[in-house]
């Protein structure tokens, strides 16, 4: 392992919420003023992610009084304090960039619905046992 690749790695956050491209997600973004320090939380859809490691980002948009905003945002910076999935998008695009020149009902992106099946039923009983017996110690990740 090289240099850079040892200081990549104690810049790396720990744990990351599963997202991708077409999620609608809320980004907590730690603001400085002064001597005061805040929370903002920037709410839209993910229409692009690039890059890997420290360098990875993603690039959210919404519409703020008709007017689209894009904010990127480095994954494993400091100043994102959390990253929240509103709704998982299915999209067959890797960067949703057409999305600049639509509004309104055009500009929606389908939900991705859960897997059905006897998985999916399982997965749906595990979450709930677990729900229902809070002291009970589960290998799933909270």
């Amino acid at each position: 392992m090289d240099l850079m690749d040892h200081l990549d790695k104690k810049s790396l956050k720990e744990s990351l919420p599963s997202f991708d491209v077409g999620d609608s997600v809320d980004v907590e973004v730690r603001i400085t003023e002064g001597d005061k320090e805040r929370i903002q939380v920037f709410s839209g859809m993910v229409i692009a992610m690039k890059g890997r490691g420290v360098a990875r980002t993603f690039t959210v948009r919404r519409i703020v009084q008709g007017e689209g905003v894009e904010r990127v945002f480095p994954i494993h910076s400091p100043r994102v304090a959390g990253v929240r999935v509103r709704r998982h998008g299915r999209v067959r695009r890797a960067k949703l960039y057409y999305l600049r020149g639509r509004t309104g009902k055009a500009a929606r992106v389908a939900e991705k619905w859960q897997a059905s099946g006897t998985a999916a039923r399982k997965a749906t009983a595990a979450q709930s046992e677990a729900a229902a017996a809070p002291g009970k110690a589960t290998d799933a990740p909270a």
